[in-house]
């Protein structure tokens, strides 16, 4: 029998090339020492924000990839909705990036790993489901085990 290869769909190919820019950013925190978690927004195709946990570096609470990421694509953009724009982060939301996400309207939410410690997309809680006046689109598990790796050797150095 004859295998037919299927194409990957173009809307997971580019999930997958924003993931790898996300990625790119999770290096960059684990090379200051911080938890490698790393967050792009894309909007019409471009990335117009970037960033990586800075919670050690900053002495900020706040700090987590995915605040920074959406307080600079406000910044861009000129508004605080982002409306039309997708977030890509290596680790599944946690409560405070979540209310972030709902708050500045981001249509799409791709994610890598699973947090089970803290996640809110699923894993902990699902915020998303929630009855807030803004529900984005979820997307799980793209560049996973990647994701979660950097994640298991940043941990694995600490011990």
């Amino acid at each position: 029998m004859q295998m037919v290869q299927q194409e990957i769909p173009s809307y997971l190919k580019e999930d997958v090339r924003w993931m790898k820019e996300a990625l790119l950013e999770a290096q960059k925190a684990a090379e200051l020492g911080e938890i490698p978690v790393g967050a792009v927004m894309v909007y019409q195709g471009e990335i117009i924000a970037r960033a990586h946990n800075r919670r050690e570096l900053d002495c900020d609470a706040l700090a987590h990839a995915e605040v920074l990421c959406i307080s600079q694509a406000c910044k861009k953009l000129h508004s605080w909705r982002l409306s039309g724009c997708t977030l890509y982060v290596t680790l599944e939301p946690c409560p405070m990036c979540s209310g972030a996400i709902i708050n500045s309207r981001v249509d799409r939410v791709v994610y890598g790993a699973k947090d089970d410690k803290a996640g809110c997309a699923g894993s902990v809680a699902d915020l998303f489901v929630m009855p807030f006046n803004h529900t984005p689109v979820i997307r799980s598990g793209i560049l996973a085990e990647e994701c979660g790796e950097i994640l298991s050797r940043f941990f694995s150095s600490l011990r």
